[in-house]
């Protein structure tokens, strides 16, 4: 990923980070990616600028009536590489909620891990995952959905606790660039170092496979999180992004 542009990284990470976390049900809207699959997730649920995004005002507006149509409220993801939907959505009252960073390091060194790497997600996976999120029904169904829609190289990684898996990760490579996502360790089992080799063994993967960078999008209130990946050499923050919803 040497010798990229500021922006031309930025934007290259932005598109890499949607295609690891695909909705089923979209749509284009005036140069905006607007997404819909229903569950809990805003990443799926909003309204996100492209690479030469057009009109803003009209991506609202016709955004705004398409969630409508669908029984949804309407949500809009603001990066910091594209904010001119700003001006618009404040006159329209929307207010800001879920400032999340979005982390870049080079995959230069990779520790060793003791990890079990599938491409799709074991039953034992899923289960995690789902324990994890709060055990909703809809949620479990849309992350199914999700997984199932990406179409990049992916893995699913998983460590063995003392009473089963301590921890979950999985991983979508875009070229040589690969994006991490949904790392999860059960409520007991956190702070003993599972989450840790859940990530290196993914980048472990990630390298063997041909990727050079890594990246990962977390909540800025995700302190813990935060300091975790800090550890594993994620220093480089390349920009942040928002959402904007209306009460």
């Amino acid at each position: 990923m040497a010798g990229l542009a500021t922006d031309d990284l930025c934007w290259q990470v932005e598109e890499a980070c949607l295609n690891a976390w695909p909705s089923p049900r979209h749509a284009l809207v005036h140069g905006y990616l607007l997404r819909a699959a229903g569950g809990s997730s805003k990443r799926i649920n909003s309204c996100n600028p492209l690479r030469g995004a057009g009109d803003p005002d009209a991506a609202i507006t016709a955004s705004e009536a398409i969630y409508a149509g669908l029984g949804q409220r309407p949500i809009f993801r603001v990066p910091d590489i594209a904010t001119q939907m700003l001006p618009g959505l404040e006159r329209r009252g929307y207010r800001a909620i879920g400032e999340t960073r979005t982390l870049y390091r080079d995959l230069d060194e990779c520790s060793e891990a003791e990890v079990t790497v599938a491409p799709a997600p074991s039953l034992e996976w899923l289960a995690i995952r789902n324990a994890v999120s709060g055990h909703h029904a809809e949620t479990a169904r849309t992350f199914r959905m999700v997984t199932e829609a990406i179409l990049l190289p992916r893995a699913f990684v998983s460590v063995e606790g003392p009473d089963g898996i301590g921890a979950i990760c999985f991983g979508v490579r875009a070229g040589a660039l690969l994006v991490i996502e949904s790392v999860a360790v059960p409520e007991a089992l956190r702070r003993h170092g599972f989450a840790r080799k859940a990530v290196a063994g993914l980048m472990r993967w990630g390298a063997e496979t041909g990727a050079s960078a890594v990246c990962l999008q977390v909540e800025d209130s995700n302190s813990a999180a935060i300091t975790l990946y800090q550890s594993l050499g994620f220093e480089r923050e390349l920009y942040r992004y928002h959402y904007r919803v209306r009460d």
